[in-house]
């Protein structure tokens, strides 16, 4: 587990991740804006409008619907590859940095989001970077993390969420 912090700048806090992954920036890039790829390791699929990641395109982010019948819409706000991407998912907005460092790639990971859902998205990005990274999946470790993080963060952001209404999922994927 990387240690995700709380960040607040300028009202809504944000969590912090980051994570020292093998591959070059601009191979992480491609994880990050290609469709199949991102299958792999993001929750939900991520369905671009017009297929190209241009600030103001629409996203699409339909969940499987034997997890949560939920479908979040979002808006591409930052394209600066392979260096930096973001964009609003639902209410939040997240935003990856990518720096090359030692022949690998160093990712920093934002999710500006509302205060009690902190530990629980801390906890589901700890487990999707896992993938991102190749590890192989924990099925307890959606659980162990978001402990850790109620822990750390209640204290500053107050009562934190678990799963969302309707999740059917296992916790974590």
């Amino acid at each position: 587990m990387t240690e995700a912090t709380v960040v607040i700048e300028g009202g809504r806090p944000a969590v912090r991740l980051e994570r020292r992954l093998a591959d070059p920036p601009s191979v992480v890039w491609q994880a990050l804006t290609d469709r199949e790829q991102l299958r792999a390791w993001f929750p939900c699929d991520v369905v671009v409008e017009g297929g190209t990641w241009e600030v103001g395109a629409a996203i699409s982010f339909p969940f499987p619907p034997d997890v949560i019948d939920m479908t979040l819409a979002g808006v591409v706000m930052t394209v600066d590859g392979p260096r930096e991407l973001s964009f609003t998912w639902g209410e939040e907005v997240l935003r990856f940095e990518l720096s090359a460092v030692d022949g690998g790639t160093l990712l920093v990971l934002y999710d500006e989001l509302a205060p009690g859902v902190a530990a629980r998205n801390a906890a589901g990005w700890e487990d999707c970077l896992d993938r991102l990274a190749g590890l192989p999946a924990s099925p307890d470790a959606w659980e162990l993390r978001f402990s850790a993080f109620v822990a750390v963060f209640e204290p500053v952001l107050g009562p934190q969420e678990g799963p969302p209404p309707g999740y059917e999922g296992e916790v974590g994927r």
